[in-house]
């Protein structure tokens, strides 16, 4: 699917943009990536990693629109994952958080439909389900425009869609290397925020592989959603450090109790397939598309109208031993 292609990916320089080079490289053949993001020491620090000939290295903010679209010159494929991603943050800095998080989208759009890129996935998050913050309400906006897209491409044939997950185990800004950051300091404690709090969880590999699933699924317009684990994080703590004590620090700005995937409000365009669900776009594009079989030939079906994928109702849930296999085999992949 990818050999021989073009592929740009903004905030490439992030976790989710060094495991997804490692994967593509693994397995495919492409012609360039492009990785473009604003921290020169970032760059300059994966280029030592990753120097194959393959690889480009653009310095450019999703802000500046005529850098992105010089970028995208030649490109085939974009992952958009740059964006402005703590909570708190965000709450602290909102113009900030909405001139990347939704002007910076729009821009990739604009940028992606001048250069005729042929498909789009934007990364997003569990917290642009029924929004409380404004982190998970700019990534809302920023889904609804990459939707919308759709309907903007003309006679070419150029795909939008949308990817959003949970947690990423051992991501920067995870709050597992805050955890094992403070046992290495000698902490007496683990602070948790509200003991009945739970997530959804994802490892960075399986969020790449869902991705790469979606470029040959995807037929744009949809919301794919894949079926993960939830876990307490009083039970994450005690996986952890299961010799220290649990402090209730109480929640921080902007924060949920449980996270939501699949909104009950939209539950009447939801499709759950057999590994994954798909929310169908509540607009309709010129041409009309069958979303219940995707590109690949999977069969979905309608989900029961007030049906809400959540992290406290899941029916999966990870141990504490499935969760600490999957950060050894995340730091392992890391080195």
């Amino acid at each position: 699917m990818l050999n021989g292609k073009n592929i740009l990916i903004t905030g490439g320089t992030g976790s989710f943009g060094k495991q997804f080079v490692r994967t593509i490289l693994k397995n495919y053949t492409p012609n360039k990536i492009i990785i473009y993001s604003r921290d020169e020491l970032k760059q300059y620090e994966m280029a030592q990693k990753f120097d194959q000939s393959c690889m480009r290295y653009f310095i450019g903010d999703v802000r500046d629109l005529q850098r992105l679209e010089k970028a995208m010159h030649g490109v085939d494929y974009v992952v958009h994952a740059a964006a402005l991603k703590h909570v708190p943050i965000a709450e602290y800095n909102p113009m900030e958080c909405i001139k990347t998080n939704i002007n910076g989208a729009q821009n990739v759009i604009d940028a992606c439909i001048k250069a005729k890129v042929q498909k789009i996935i934007a990364l997003s998050t569990d917290k642009a389900a029924a929004p409380v913050n404004l982190y998970g309400a700019s990534k809302l906006a920023s889904d609804k425009l990459f939707t919308a897209a759709n309907n903007l491409t003309g006679d070419h044939d150029i795909q939008f869609s949308v990817v959003r997950y949970g947690n990423v185990l051992g991501s920067r800004g995870s709050v597992i290397p805050y955890f094992k950051k403070l046992i290495t300091e000698g902490a007496t404690e683990i602070p948790i925020t509200v003991a009945e709090m739970t997530r959804f969880w994802i490892t960075l590999q399986d969020g790449v592989d869902f991705v790469l699933k979606n470029f040959a699924r995807m037929q744009g317009g949809e919301t794919f959603i894949p079926k993960i684990p939830s876990m307490k994080m009083t039970d994450m703590g005690k996986a952890i450090a299961p010799n220290l004590p649990q402090k209730i620090i109480g929640i921080r700005p902007g924060e949920k109790l449980h996270e939501i995937m699949c909104p009950e409000d939209d539950s009447h365009i939801t499709l759950e397939f057999h590994d994954h669900y798909v929310i169908k776009p509540t607009i309709t594009f010129s041409a009309p598309i069958e979303y219940e079989t995707n590109n690949i030939g999977e069969h979905g079906k309608n989900v029961e109208i007030g049906f809400s994928y959540n992290s406290r109702d899941n029916d999966i849930w990870m141990s504490h031993e499935e969760l600490l296999e999957k950060i050894a085999l995340s730091e392992q992949e890391e080195k």
